[in-house]
């Protein structure tokens, strides 16, 4: 717990004044963390990053993240996101005949979704960036009361299980006291920031993020118990890796994002 929490405030003390400047900093932060990231996924499935599918899968990364406002070289070429994921996806099905099968076709479905995974998610963390930086801290602050809440009200009231067969200690009580929490931790987060929402948006946004903040936590931990993995990394001591600290923030930015458009 002792090297748990050094972890965390030595990591906040770099992370977070990076966040408030935003900009080129953050921006090559987020590259930084979302290529550890797939690196991570890529060790999951003993593929290298220094291989192959694994540089083809970190470029296509990097195209991934480029935010709308340094696009310009693929409008100047006439290309599309989408376009060079059809590219990296022709370059990996070729790579399946050249190692005669040795880097086989779930191998390319395996890379694809990996660089979509961490992809989108670190690039809806530079957008939401862009919308404005309270926005950041609201997913955080959601976040961190969803896992706490969850924790304490589970270990009080927690009885039925909330899917053990990937993450056996989750509670049902434990999910709702998350939710229940998050919710409080917003409306008094809404009575300190100016928000453009109204209180009502603000309630149906937390609920939304809080759940989708859980969902992507069983997701990463279904891909380490299907990988047979502790943790995702060992970058963060005492909290594991990368995709272990911000699993909850890849699904939650992107929800984010779209419930802001509405």
């Amino acid at each position: 717990m002792k090297q748990r929490i050094i972890t965390g405030i030595i990591a906040a003390a770099l992370f977070l004044p990076i966040v408030i400047i935003g900009g080129l900093p953050f921006t090559i932060l987020t590259y930084v963390l979302a290529s550890v990231g797939l690196y991570e996924l890529l060790k999951m499935k003993h593929i290298k990053l220094l291989s192959v599918p694994g540089v083809i899968s970190l470029l296509l990364l990097w195209v991934f993240l480029l935010p709308k406002n340094y696009q310009y070289f693929l409008l100047q070429l006439n290309i599309t996101k989408v376009e060079i994921a059809l590219l990296a996806v022709l370059l990996f099905l070729s790579y399946t005949v050249l190692t005669k099968n040795k880097f086989t076709f779930d191998d390319v479905a395996f890379v694809i979704l990996a660089a979509l995974y961490v992809g989108i998610g670190f690039y809806y963390f530079i957008e939401i960036r862009q919308t404005g930086l309270v926005y950041i801290f609201l997913a955080l602050f959601v976040i961190w009361a969803t896992d706490s809440g969850a924790y304490f009200v589970g270990r009080a009231l927690g009885k039925r299980k909330l899917w053990p067969e990937i993450s056996p200690n989750k509670t049902i009580e434990g999910s709702v006291g998350g939710i229940v929490i998050a919710l409080i931790i917003a409306i008094v987060f809404y009575s300190i920031v100016d928000l453009q929402q109204s209180l009502l948006a603000l309630v149906f946004i937390t609920i939304f993020i809080s759940i989708f903040g859980q969902i992507g936590d069983l997701v990463e931990s279904a891909l380490k118990r299907h990988f047979q993995v502790k943790d995702s990394g060992n970058i963060l001591p005492g909290h594991g890796g990368i995709l272990d600290r911000f699993d909850s923030l890849l699904f939650v930015l992107p929800i984010l994002h779209f419930l802001l458009l509405i």
